[in-house]
Parts: structure tokens; C-alpha cells; sequence
């Protein structure tokens, strides 16, 4: 699946990685849900982190639909509440 983090790029990242991924996303809702500034940020670095580390960059002269848009490291916590739906950031 390709992931797109806002502002930085496109990684390809493995389907298989998606449970991983999902319980990170978990941990970032509950800390935007709690209004946790430090647990949030953590976690969105720990999320965005795991991105980079399971997927490989995707070319930037290369356009391909993102299947994940992930905020950028310095979002706000109000700007990622906007991003959140019922699944997270992370359908599934």
C-alpha cells in the first residue's frame, strides 16, 4: 500500500504492516481523545516512524494514488483531530 505523509512523501509500505500500524493509530486516538499533548506526540512520531522504517520511499518523480494520508510530524493535535474518522487514521 502506498502511504503519504503530509509534507514529506510516499512510502511503500507492505499490507502485513497494517496491524501494526493500526495499534499505533490506536494509541494516537486515545491520546488526541484524552487531549494528552505529550502521549500525542509521541505517538504520532512512533507512527510516523514505523511508516518509515516498514516502508521504502517512493520516488518523487513518481505519482502514484496514496491507499494512506498520514499529518506531517508537526501537526497539531486539532489538526489531526480533523484527520480522525471512526477507524483512526487507519482504516481497518
Amino acid at each position: 500500500m502506498i502511504v503519504r505523509i503530509l509534507g514529506e512523501g510516499q512510502f511503500n509500505v507492505d499490507e502485513a504492516a497494517t496491524g501494526e500500524l493500526n495499534k499505533l493509530d490506536t494509541q494516537l486516538e486515545a491520546a488526541v481523545e484524552r487531549g494528552d499533548e505529550a502521549a500525542f506526540t509521541a505517538a504520532l512520531h512512533g507512527l510516523l516512524d514505523q511508516v518509515r522504517a516498514l516502508g521504502s520511499p517512493v520516488p518523487s518523480d513518481t505519482l502514484e494514488p496514496s491507499d494512506l494520508i498520514l499529518p506531517s510530524p508537526d501537526s497539531s493535535m486539532d489538526e489531526v483531530r480533523k484527520l480522525l474518522t471512526d477507524d483512526g487514521l487507519i482504516p481497518g
